[in-house]
């Protein structure tokens, strides 16, 4: 049996769970005219920048082929509101472009119903996008409002780097997301939690906002991504490896050693944030009693260098390569 062409998928799967509702914040907000038309109408907040982000995940690379669809749109979505939370943003609308190799119940139900519980757990709403047949990937576009916003681009000589809460957990949960290995009940819950439902730091965003000088958040891996911190602010860094925070999973999985600050630095999705901080707002942050942590300075020589109780380190690689 045939599923649902393009329009009634949409109509039965998307605009239903995504019409404004008048007595709800998290839905419809700035909406003039959403799903159904040519294009979107949107009403953009007065006296705020619009800041977008776009990114496409495929199966097999992205994410397991055979994983639960509702997964998949928690992850999918979450993964472009890290961008935003980066930004100091506050979420608004997003769109989906959605291929699929067919459009069967099973696979459409579960995923619509992730992403809308998503979405509205953000307060960020569906606005539009296309479906078309091929094998399975999902774009979404995220846009938000901000009126301060954190750019990689501020950093200064001496500005303090730091990290928010811990690193190395989804690096360290794969090869339980994956089956090439078994946990316990535990840690097949964390691995979940790490992998397909990480939490975008729009609070410790807006905490810092008034203090940080430039931030970003880890999805490639530490030492792929502060390096775009150095390269945009025109600076280089030293960072202290044995205070890099690291996940409790990654010591039950990795153990103690050479792999496990691997995962950390360079095993990506993270979504913490890495930001750097002028020491005059040291104290300032410090008080805003947040798990934050201070694993380096920001430095007029050029590149990445790690030191590790006190001596030169050098890891196996930086990060998650897209090509």
């Amino acid at each position: 049996m045939a599923g649902p062409g393009e329009f009634e998928l949409i109509r039965d799967y998307f605009s239903s769970r995504f019409q404004p509702d008048a007595e709800s914040t998290s839905q419809g907000t700035g909406v003039e005219l959403g799903i159904g038309d040519d294009c979107a109408l949107l009403i953009p907040p007065a006296g705020k920048m619009l800041a977008t982000s776009v990114d496409t995940l495929v199966a097999g690379v992205h994410f397991p082929e055979n994983a639960d669809p509702y997964r998949i749109a928690s992850r999918a979505l979450r993964v472009n509101l890290s961008d935003l939370a980066a930004m100091n943003a506050e979420p608004l609308w997003f769109t989906l472009a959605l291929t699929l190799p067919e459009s069967s119940d099973t696979w459409l139900e579960p995923f619509a119903r992730g992403l809308a519980d998503t979405a509205h757990q953000f307060g960020i709403t569906l606005v539009g996008g296309d479906t078309t047949k091929g094998p399975l990937s999902i774009t979404i576009q995220v846009t938000g409002a901000c009126d301060k916003p954190l750019r990689r681009d501020g950093a200064g000589d001496g500005d303090i780097v730091f990290v928010s809460n811990d690193l190395g957990a989804a690096a360290a949960a794969l090869p339980l997301v994956l089956g090439q290995m078994n946990g316990s009940e535990r840690q097949q819950q964390l691995a979940d939690a790490a992998y397909y439902f990480p939490e975008p730091q729009f609070g410790t965003a807006r905490a810092i906002g008034e203090y940080a000088s430039a931030a970003l958040d880890i999805s490639d891996g530490l030492l792929g991504d502060i390096g775009h911190i150095c390269n945009g602010s025109g600076l280089g860094v030293e960072l202290y490896l044995e205070k890099v925070p690291q996940a409790e999973l990654v010591a039950e999985i990795k153990g103690n050693g050479a792999d496990a600050l691997e995962a950390a630095l360079t095993g990506g999705d993270d979504y913490q944030l890495c930001f750097t901080v002028p020491e005059k707002h040291l104290a300032a942050v410090a008080g805003l009693q947040l798990p934050l942590t201070a694993i380096g300075r920001m430095t007029a020589e050029r590149g990445v260098r790690c030191m590790l109780n006190g001596e030169p380190w050098q890891p196996h690689g930086t990060g998650y390569r897209h090509f």
